[in-house]
């Protein structure tokens, strides 16, 4: 599995890569292996500020449908549309061409408080 050591990750498996006020959301190589193979997102919160742990969209596999959780408060600028048709993307690169969001932080501290990638792989127990 992999584990950048460049993005901050959630609990609830999301990776956080940030730039300035700015980051890039995802789902973990560890959370797409544990959904399958993936067919469908859903995400409608465009535009929208999203709190802290609220779900902003949902995550659609042969066999279960998952929320997505913020990993910080956010406003939703831009849903990475090359999923609408590709799906499958969050299973064959989830740190790349798999991202889900892009947003604009309400308060780039709330970054202090996710997990390195040290952290996260001992929560994963990989």
């Amino acid at each position: 599995m992999n584990f950048p050591s460049e993005l901050k990750y959630t609990k609830d498996h999301e990776w956080v890569k940030v730039s300035g006020n700015e980051a890039t959301i995802g789902i973990t190589d560890f959370a797409q292996r544990e959904l399958g193979d993936i067919v469908y997102i859903d995400i409608n919160t465009v535009g929208a500020e999203v709190a802290k742990e609220d779900v902003f969209g949902t995550v659609e596999a042969v066999k279960t449908v998952s929320d997505l959780f913020m990993p910080i408060t956010a406003t939703i600028e831009e849903f990475n549309a090359e999923l609408n048709d590709n799906p499958e993307l969050v299973n064959t690169d989830p740190y790349g061409k798999g991202w889900m969001v892009k947003v604009t932080l309400s308060n780039v501290a709330d970054v202090d408080g996710l997990l390195s990638a040290t952290e996260y792989k001992a929560l994963v127990g990989a």
